[in-house]
């Protein structure tokens, strides 16, 4: 395996036969300015609009506000030159900020030529350190992977296209299902929003008993299943949230937790914290056109179990020895 881009591979150091990959690219101007371009959109938007309603002449207001429904209606693309050069510059620095390190325990379990489901946790404020798996970072050896992200965060202007060119599409079955048969790997966050409501400052945790949707697609198309842990994401914002009834429904209608988070000087830069992205071994799924629930309930659990050992072994690795993880 040659070094990817922005990261350096050591074989065999840590948990037994994993192999580390560590970001290394940093610059504390160019990895911040990364950081915004990718995650800034929202706080960019909001910005936009309060400067329209208070700042600008209504004739201005109205044009900042249909370049915005504009930019919400645009067709999608990862294959704008420019795009796609942006991207190759925010994977590169985004990873060496934190910086992020991945542990792959069995490399060599990967065929390029196959693809797989990886189910990435846990989501916390925003799920960033899968930025390791994005199309133009490098770090994993597979040639073509794509991010499941919600229909809300897609729907944002501006931040929709620069994801897009990232490599995230829409967490719908057509999509995934489309992906996957045209051979991509594809990682999605089974916990998804509902999973910020039930997160606390002493433990990790998991939403996946009710998440069986994702189960089923690897069941029908037969990809492997590999379990995927972040330490360290958690770290990265402060928050608030809201815990009520009216959050939860909130959450289940927007695809999007009432959450109030922030990073550096109250923006939406995240705070410079090591993340560890673990990934386990897949877990080969027989091919199953129409598999009952039993048999999603069977895999369900082996893949539980598979993320709460995944969690076990490396926690005292990534530095957290005394954590635990909620599976609910």
């Amino acid at each position: 395996m040659g070094s990817p881009a922005g990261g350096e591979g050591m074989r065999g150091s840590g948990v037994t036969g994993t192999t580390i990959i560590r970001a290394k690219d940093y610059s504390p101007i160019w990895s911040p300015l990364a950081l915004a371009l990718w995650l800034g959109g929202i706080q960019f938007n909001a910005l936009l609009i309060i400067a329209a309603l208070l700042l600008l002449p209504l004739r201005f207001a109205t044009a900042v506000f249909a370049m915005q429904l504009l930019a919400m209606l645009l067709p999608l693309s990862d294959t704008n030159k420019l795009g796609r050069k942006l991207s190759r510059f925010i994977c590169k620095y985004a990873v060496g900020y934190f910086p992020v390190t991945l542990h792959v325990e069995d490399i060599n379990a990967f065929d390029p030529a196959q693809s797989y489901i990886f189910g990435y946790e846990p989501h916390s404020v925003v799920a960033i350190g899968f930025c390791a798996f994005a199309q133009d970072t490098g770090m994993l050896p597979l040639p073509k992977i794509k991010i499941l992200a919600s229909t809300a965060l897609l729907s944002i202007p501006f931040l929709r296209q620069i994801w897009s060119w990232m490599g995230f599409v829409l967490a719908t079955r057509k999509s995934f299902y489309k992906y996957l048969e045209d051979g991509y790997s594809c990682l999605i966050v089974p916990g998804g929003v509902r999973e910020i409501l039930y997160m606390d400052d002493i433990s990790e945790v998991a939403f996946l008993k009710a998440r069986k949707g994702f189960i089923k697609i690897a069941m029908e198309t037969g990809r492997p299943l590999v379990p995927v842990f972040c330490f360290g994401q958690c770290k990265v914002f402060k928050w608030r949230k809201l815990n009520s009834t009216i959050a939860t429904k909130i959450a289940r209608a927007i695809q999007f937790a009432p959450i109030i988070f922030w990073g550096r000087y109250g923006s939406s830069i995240p705070f410079r914290h090591p993340m560890h992205v673990v990934v386990g071994r897949p877990i080969e799924v027989k091919k199953n056109p129409n598999p009952s629930m039993d048999e999603v309930n069977e895999v369900q659990a082996q893949f539980i179990s598979a993320m709460e050992e995944l969690f076990e072994r490396h926690k005292g690795e990534a530095g957290y020895p005394d954590l635990n993880l909620r599976v609910l």
